[in-house]
C-alpha cells in the first residue's frame, strides 16, 4: 500500500488491532466459560470464528507491519526504535509459536472434538493473551507514533522549500 498519507496504513493495521483484542477478549471469555461450565455450541462456533481471524488475518497484519512499518524503522537509525522493532519481530515469532499449539486445540473444539488437555488449552490461551496485548500495547504507544513521524518527516523533505 504505498501511499504518501501515513495515516492510512496505521489506521488499517489499527483497525485489525481492535479485530484481534475484539477476539482476544472473546477466547478469554470462551476459556473461562470452558473451565467452569464446558463446551456449549456457541464456545464451538466462536471457537471457529477466532481460529479462521487467527490463522489468516492476524498473519496477514504481521506481515504487512514487518514490511510497512517495522522496515522503515529498522533502517532509521535510532538505536532505541531498532531494540524495540527486533523485539517485536521476535514476538511475532512467539506469536507463531504459540498459535501452532493453540490453532489446532480451537479447530478442534469448533469440530467438536474434546481431544486435547483442558489445562493445555488454558495455558496455551493464557500465554497467547498476554504476547499478543503485550505487544499490541507495544506498537501503539511507540512503534505506530514512530512510523507515522518516520513518513511524515520523509514526506517534508520530498516538498520544496521556498
Amino acid at each position: 500500500m504505498a501511499t504518501d498519507n501515513p495515516e492510512l496504513p496505521l489506521q488499517a493495521l489499527d483497525a485489525c488491532h481492535r479485530q484481534m483484542q475484539q477476539h482476544l477478549a472473546d477466547l478469554q471469555r470462551m476459556a473461562r466459560h470452558m473451565e467452569h461450565a464446558g463446551l456449549n455450541e456457541a464456545d464451538r462456533k466462536l471457537a471457529g470464528e477466532i481460529q479462521e481471524f487467527f490463522s489468516h488475518t492476524s498473519r496477514t497484519h504481521h506481515e504487512l507491519e514487518e514490511k510497512q512499518v517495522f522496515a522503515p524503522l529498522l533502517a532509521s537509525g535510532n538505536a532505541q526504535v531498532v531494540e524495540v522493532v527486533r523485539s517485536l519481530q521476535q514476538d511475532h515469532g512467539f506469536i507463531e509459536e504459540n498459535w501452532i499449539e493453540l490453532g489446532p486445540q480451537l479447530r478442534g473444539i469448533a469440530e467438536g472434538n474434546d481431544w486435547f488437555d483442558v489445562a493445555e488449552f488454558q495455558h496455551n490461551v493464557a500465554l497467547y493473551l498476554a504476547l499478543l496485548t503485550g505487544h499490541i500495547a507495544l506498537e501503539e504507544s511507540l512503534i505506530y507514533p514512530e512510523s507515522k513521524s518516520l513518513w511524515a518527516r520523509a514526506i517534508a523533505q520530498r516538498v520544496p522549500q521556498e
